[in-house]
């Protein structure tokens, strides 16, 4: 065979008469070389491969296609199923013990007329913000009337407070009074409904019972860290229970629960008070998270907020209480209903107060809710979230510790210094306290505290603008703790325990961030979301610091207008004379009638049984009031 040159054709041999590979012809056919051959049947296998996987996905993509184009129907099936579950689930908890499972009712209860409450909002929330109109019609004389002076002196004292507020206000033409009515009517129907009926009563102490069962299993982790250090040492009894409902309400959030919460109870104050949505969530939200964590909710609009927008959050921040400092508080002893029920009340009153003091001169870029949105965290799961929570409790509980140890020093070393100038002038017993006692004195007795006990109040009051809370709160479950136990009222000139009404009244009148320890936390919190504003926030802090500190005090007010220390008969009996006739009187006279069983003799039952006197008690009744028996 013959060979061209230049070219790829060559002559090659042959010899048994079979073709061989010409590789000139390879090297140039279709430019494909022989290194690419492999390369071509792996191509060709990879095509086999997506054809197989072609026909394998095909009833895959069918299905996933089937649930796409019924997703709705295959929700409200799987959430049927999870419903009738549900339902079995409680209707089988309920019929065996019933009482064992309240809190399930409960819970089960709140859960559906919360989705009710969506409903009915997303159909009928024009016709419901058109009902929030001021009231025509006053609240029950049964519910509103005062039967004692001390209630009308806690009246007058949210007349002081007010009028003090007015006349430093920023803007005194400018005050929307509405605002202002709107809020304090809030807060007392709020109160009334917590302290006077007996549903609210008891729900808020089913409440507070439950919480505090709640924060018990605290003892859990921090037994297991510490030890029997937990029985004896402040640090591990009360800082383990900030570091656990930080993880949970950490929790809380990631579910989007709290943020629910918070835009439902902003909703009813924007609608009612008529303040602006970004300043209403952000007071909202500091019924269960801090000062420093509440502005979070409103972040992105904080820059474009007016002064009095800003003012209103920081009063917000130091009218109430975290949700983790608050269980802390109740593991000192301190009643938990009364702190929920505190923290909640002040938030309207706060808004109020708060347009009283800064009233609103600029015109809001804030008019409708449907452009605010809370952002959510950047968690991925519930347990991120619950460790995430617990991670950023540890700079609140360094917080929690460093304060409580330099400002119980600066006091130890304050009252040294006042001792040792009073000793030099003949009063070497003047201390810190002392001189709050008599100082602040007119505003402990202007919340309706008796007399005798308003320096005592007094004195925590101080403790707790001056220093902080935490130092306050402990001093009360002090007093508490000896009133319980039976110590004498008076021990050497020295006042050792108030009466319940003053401990109510006082509960309320602390529960607030507002002292003079917390300026620097929302100077710097505030200023780190947006250091733009920075120089307003410092221009109005201390005036939100004051108008914080009436919002408590006035809380402590309403309060003192509606409580009614709970009535000891036994011990009214033995310390009154039956020469004249009054509500106490007449109260406890009717429960001995009721009491009363007449068989020919008179006997008693119930409490009045084992009552020695109980025959002489019911014979002086019986010398004022006019009973069946009685003859």
């Amino acid at each position: 065979m013959t060979e061209a040159t230049g070219t790829a054709l060559k002559v090659v041999s042959h010899v048994n008469g079979l073709g061989v590979v010409n590789e000139g012809f390879e090297t140039q056919e279709d430019d494909i070389t022989v290194s690419n051959r492999s390369s071509i049947k792996e191509e060709r296998s990879k095509k086999g491969f997506g054809l197989y996987l072609s026909k394998v996905s095909k009833p895959l993509n069918a299905t996933e296609d089937y649930f796409n184009a019924h997703a709705k129907t295959i929700k409200y099936i799987v959430l049927g199923l999870l419903g009738a579950g549900y339902v079995a689930y409680f209707i089988t908890a309920c019929v065996l013990d019933f009482e064992r499972a309240t809190a399930l009712v409960v819970l089960t209860s709140l859960a559906v007329v919360a989705k009710a409450y969506d409903l009915v909002k997303t159909y009928h929330g024009d016709n419901i913000t058109k009902c929030f109109i001021p009231a025509q019609r006053s609240i029950s004389y049964g519910h509103f009337k005062c039967k004692r002076p001390e209630q009308l002196i806690s009246f007058g004292g949210v007349c002081m407070f007010i009028l003090v507020i007015f006349i430093f206000s920023a803007h005194r033409t400018e005050v929307a009074w509405k605002s202002v009515f709107w809020g304090l009517g809030l807060q007392f129907c709020i109160g009334l409904f917590v302290i006077r009926t007996e549903p609210g009563l008891t729900a808020f102490q089913w409440l507070g019972e439950h919480v505090q069962i709640f924060l018990n299993y605290t003892k859990d982790g921090s037994s297991f860290v510490f030890g029997p250090l937990v029985l004896d040492i402040f640090a591990f009894q009360a800082l383990p229970i900030v570091i656990f409902f930080s993880s949970v309400m950490s929790v809380l959030y990631f579910l989007g629960i709290m943020q629910w919460l918070i835009i439902k109870i902003a909703w009813v104050m924007q609608i009612t008070i008529g303040t602006s949505p970004t300043e209403t969530l952000s007071v909202a939200g500091n019924i269960f998270v801090g000062q420093t964590e509440a502005p979070l909710l409103i972040r992105p609009y904080l820059m474009d907020m007016t002064k009095s927008e800003v003012h209103a959050v920081m009063v917000g921040g130091f009218a109430t209480i975290a949700g983790s400092v608050m269980g802390a508080f109740i593991s000192f002893g301190i009643d938990a209903s009364s702190l929920i029920s505190a923290s909640v009340m002040a938030a309207p009153c706060a808004l109020a107060i708060s347009k009283l003091s800064y009233p609103e001169t600029e015109e809001s870029k804030f008019t409708s809710e449907q452009n605010i949105k809370v952002a959510c965290g950047d968690e991925q799961n519930i347990l991120e979230a619950a460790s995430s929570g617990a991670s950023t409790s540890i700079c609140l509980v360094a917080n929690i510790v460093v304060n409580l140890i330099a400002f119980l020093a600066i006091l130890a070393f304050i009252n040294a210094s006042l001792g040792w100038l009073g000793g030099l002038v003949g009063f070497p017993s003047i201390t810190f306290e002392i001189i709050c006692s008599y100082v602040l004195m007119p505003v402990a007795f202007m919340m309706g505290i008796p007399f005798e006990e308003s320096f005592i109040v007094a004195e925590l009051i101080g403790t707790k603008l001056f220093l902080n809370e935490f130092l306050a709160y402990k001093k009360l479950s002090e007093l508490k703790s000896n009133r319980v136990n039976g110590l004498d009222e008076i021990i050497g000139d020295e006042r050792q325990w108030i009466s319940v009404r003053s401990e109510i009244i006082c509960t309320y009148a602390l529960c607030g961030f507002a002292n003079f320890s917390s300026l620097g936390m929302v100077i710097g919190g505030l200023s780190s979301i947006c250091p733009s504003r920075r120089a307003d926030i410092s221009s109005l802090v201390l005036r939100a610091l004051f108008t914080g500190t009436c919002v408590s005090l006035i809380n402590a007010c309403i309060a003192g207008i509606l409580f009614v220390p709970p009535l000891d008969c036994l011990e009214f009996f033995r310390t009154s004379f039956f020469n004249t006739t009054n509500i106490d009187l007449q109260n406890c006279c009717t429960d001995l009638f009721a009491s009363t069983v007449n068989n020919g003799t008179i006997s008693f039952e119930g409490s009045w049984s084992t009552v020695t006197n109980a025959t002489l008690y019911f014979t002086n009744c019986c010398d004022l009031f006019d009973y069946t028996d009685c003859n």
